[in-house]
């Protein structure tokens, strides 16, 4: 028993940083109308600059100013592209949007393969007390950066809902997701919309970098794509688009990866989630809780 409680609170943690990343990528969806399946690989570049600013300062705050400053940039440095790329071909596209995602992701895991650290994985020994105990009973304990990681999720996902729920760029972004046209034909600027949600994604990544940098210890290159797919795939569980769906199927990730690490030997996380996806695809092709698209 005391095995699965700690299980579960390890999976809530690992949940609430999935349910960042997921938002950040059904948000990219619905209002900038893309696929940005390498927006994973954008949050491990950012783990990366968030290690070279503590290595030159020493400074944790340093450390996750460059992480988000470097989400930022990146998203928005992505926003014309993505852009140029539907204006050439006419329409929104969302296919041709995955496809250029993909190939700027190979460039940044190229990029930390063999620039920085030499393409080994970085280590975030200075956070490292972020693993020590606040509460411990025999094999269950709760961390400082469990705490930290789940309560921070919780606060950003609180503020983008107030955002969407309770603000004037927030009803803009529901009007694009529910009609893109018909927000034309209203008066929203959609592109100007759409590049205030790169911005806001660009922020969720990096604080998303900071979480995982707490959670893991370390990052490698190829931990973006491991992060691409299975975002891709709880959106898909859940439905393309459905945010608050993402936020359950993310935290039920989390918990199942969790879950199946303690009691199974061997990595068999990756298995059972796509395994899950395959069969939500062939039951309910939109998802469990609906596509918003």
């Amino acid at each position: 028993m005391e095995v699965l409680i700690a299980q579960i609170i390890n999976g809530i943690s690992l949940g609430s940083v999935y349910v960042l990343l997921v938002t950040g990528f059904n948000l990219l969806l619905l209002v900038a109308m893309i696929i940005h399946f390498s927006f994973p690989v954008v949050v491990v570049f950012s783990m990366y600059m968030a290690w070279l600013a503590m290595q030159i300062t020493g400074s944790i705050i340093a450390g996750t100013a460059a992480a988000i400053v470097s989400a930022i940039i990146i998203n928005m440095i992505s926003a014309p592209i993505f852009q140029h790329v539907m204006g050439k071909r006419g329409s929104v596209d969302i296919n041709a949007t995955m496809v250029v995602s993909m190939g700027m992701g190979m460039l940044i895991t190229e990029l930390c393969s063999h620039s920085i650290n030499k393409g080994f994985p970085v280590s975030f020994l200075r956070i490292a007390g972020a693993g020590k105990p606040i509460w411990q009973h025999g094999l269950i304990s709760v961390s400082y950066g469990q705490v930290l990681t789940l309560a921070a999720a919780l606060i950003a996902v609180a503020v983008l809902f107030r955002i969407l729920y309770a603000t004037k760029s927030g009803r803009a972004f529901r009007a694009i997701a529910e009609n893109p046209d018909g927000a034309k034909l209203a008066g929203i600027p959609v592109f100007k919309t759409a590049l205030q949600s790169y911005m806001l994604t660009g922020l969720l990544g990096g604080m998303s970098a900071m979480l995982m940098a707490l959670l893991l210890g370390s990052a490698s290159p190829d931990l973006g794509d491991l992060l691409s797919h299975k975002v891709l795939g709880v959106s898909i569980i859940a439905g393309m688009g459905n945010l608050a769906g993402g936020l359950v199927i993310a935290l039920l990730l989390g918990i199942v990866e969790a879950l199946i690490q303690g009691f199974f030997s061997g990595s068999w996380s990756n298995a059972v989630v796509f395994g899950i996806m395959l069969a939500v695809v062939l039951v309910k092709p939109r998802g469990i809780f609906g596509t918003k698209l």
